[in-house]
């Protein structure tokens, strides 16, 4: 289990460290590009994913806290019951550091800091950042292992 909390402990350090270093290097809403279709820029979302309750006056920050610290309860329960199951487990990790770096945000700051920016001509994703990558990995990993990961139980006789 301990490997598992050491992945969760090197997204929260990752995530904050990229954080760091756009506040530091960019002013509110400067847009830097990189590429055609990214860019960095930040931002700042008092919201869940895609600036969801983003305006809700303030009460959706603590309910986003409230959240995360719930589903870190819960992941790490999981993490203790899977531990020996990598695949599994390693999701969860990624989960669970996610959760906590935009949490930590949520309680320092009272927002998320979000840099990460893909566009292409009209079309633009909300920005994220690497708290918000680790968590669609590890779900999308959750997915695919409930789907597919287990072998299927031995088949009954007709």
């Amino acid at each position: 289990m301990r490997k598992w909390l050491w992945l969760a402990l090197a997204v929260i350090v990752f995530d904050h460290l990229t954080k760091w270093w756009i506040s530091s290097t960019l002013d509110y809403q400067e847009l830097i590009p990189v590429l055609p279709f990214f860019s960095l820029v930040r931002v700042h979302n008092a919201g869940a994913a895609f600036s969801f309750l983003a305006d809700a006056g303030g009460w959706q920050r603590w309910f986003f806290i409230a959240i995360g610290i719930i589903a870190t309860v819960i992941i790490v329960r999981l993490l203790k019951r899977h531990a020996h199951e990598p695949r599994l487990a390693f999701s969860l990790a990624l989960v669970l550091g996610g959760a906590l770096g935009n949490v930590i945000d949520r309680v320092v700051l009272g927002h998320v800091v979000d840099f990460l920016y893909f566009h292409y001509r009209s079309f633009a994703w909300p920005a994220f950042n690497v708290a918000d990558s680790a968590i669609s990995v590890g779900a999308a990993l959750l997915i695919w292992d409930s789907l597919f990961g287990k072998p299927a139980g031995p088949k009954k006789a007709a």
